[in-house]
């Protein structure tokens, strides 16, 4: 009977139990995601949403579709980390979302949501990639293989203010070839014009100023470190400059996947997903501190019951991924997803950029092995295998790494 009890808790021991997980939720938490229970809207969230929901939704290119960006959801979330006190954790913070935030405002043209995943206190590029990269391998995993992602940066609050400037500036000057209702939007928001269906607005639209010439140096680099992300993981993406997202807090980057094959298939969804910095909301309900917060919905039905299925437990890491520098920052995700399709379980931290960090969550972990790719690794295409206990190392091509670690795994 002991022997019975005692090989049941060395089974247990390899694994991590978790509650509000799914199966698709594996994914996340793959990617370093940590599932939560979605917050529930509050009265004082809607009350402080209330000023900011006339502009609070992304405009679909080619149809009118206005998808809400769900602004009263963000302000709970900030809540939610400034109450129980997660700045006091290394940062930034992964959260997971499977199920609905309860109270949410349903909207005229609303839409089904799958899940959220959101990562707060960080403010690199590597954010945005990491969400996009999650959210692409959970829409491959339910049967939407091609896609593209449009993006767009809406710089920060000073790059907004000259862009709105000039682009009031230019509508004026154009004031007599719009119609009716556009010479009235001008007056409250010339960024509503952007979206205008009309074909002499469309006309006007097509040489109106990009904010894209407006960012500041900061912006324009933040912006231009996603790109190449997205470039190393060879995901298609395209620069929509009617991108705009929600003026009053939104910031830097906004973004959304589309469904490449959807007009093969009448029923398939166009938009798969959304998601926007809005490192501007905090200090606007209240909170002094500013913080960064960057989040994606993915917004389809599943396909797949099982894939939302509970899922109570995952297998603890067998290996930390350690990165040093922009260049193996550029290679991880796709490094990541490598190990991934093996089933190599993992302990990542690649948006903290130093090294103590990093290390310090393999030894609290007491994690067995760390891979580590600095500079020259990268350049190389290659990691640094070590072994914690014994400090033995091995030096590993890219190419063979998941086998290599799948040889690990069992020994």
């Amino acid at each position: 009977m002991a022997k019975k009890i005692i090989k049941k808790d060395k089974v247990e021991s390899k694994f991590i139990n978790y509650e509000n997980l799914d199966k698709i939720g594996e994914i996340a938490v793959y990617y370093g995601f940590q599932p939560w229970k979605s917050p529930e809207i509050t009265k004082n969230d809607i009350a402080q949403a209330k000023g900011l929901l006339d502009i609070d939704y992304v405009s679909d290119e080619e149809d009118t579709l206005k998808l809400p960006l769900h602004v009263e959801e963000k302000i709970a979330i900030l809540r939610m980390y400034h109450e129980n006190n997660l700045y006091t954790l290394s940062q930034p913070i992964f959260l997971y979302f499977k199920e609905p935030f309860p109270g949410s405002l349903k909207r005229n043209g609303d839409y089904n949501r799958y899940c959220d995943m959101e990562i707060i206190g960080g403010s690199r590029g590597i954010a945005e990639s990491t969400l996009i990269q999650t959210a692409r391998m959970i829409l491959k995993e339910e049967g939407y293989e091609n896609i593209c992602v449009e993006i767009n940066s809406i710089g920060d609050r000073d790059s907004m203010a000259r862009f709105a400037r000039d682009l009031n500036n230019y509508y004026r000057r154009h004031i007599n070839d719009m119609h009716s209702e556009c010479r009235q939007l001008l007056k409250k928001d010339p960024l509503e014009l952007l979206n205008c269906k009309n074909d002499k607005c469309k006309k006007i639209n097509s040489n109106a100023p990009h904010i894209m010439n407006f960012l500041g140096e900061a912006s324009r680099e933040h912006f231009q470190e996603v790109l190449e992300y997205l470039e190393a993981l060879d995901i298609p993406y395209k620069i929509n400059h009617s991108l705009m997202g929600n003026r009053k807090y939104c910031t830097e980057t906004v973004f959304s996947i589309i469904n490449m094959d959807y007009e093969k298939k009448s029923k398939d969804h166009k938009i798969l997903a959304i998601g926007m910095r809005y490192d501007g909301l905090s200090k606007k309900i209240g909170i002094k501190k500013e913080i960064q917060g960057v989040g994606i919905s993915i917004l389809i039905k599943s396909g797949h019951a099982d894939l939302k299925k509970e899922l109570k437990k995952v297998k603890k890491p067998i290996a930390s991924f350690v990165q040093l520098g922009f260049e193996s920052k550029l290679l991880s995700l796709s490094v990541v997803e490598s190990l991934r399709q093996v089933k190599i379980p993992l302990c990542l931290s690649l948006a903290k950029d130093r090294l103590g960090a990093q290390v310090s969550i393999v030894e609290k972990n007491h994690i067995p092995y760390a891979i580590i790719m600095g500079k020259k690794e990268a350049i190389e295409k290659s990691v640094i295998v070590r072994n914690q206990d014994t400090h033995a190392q091995d030096i590993v091509d890219l190419t063979d790494l998941p086998k290599y670690m799948k040889k690990l795994e069992t020994k």
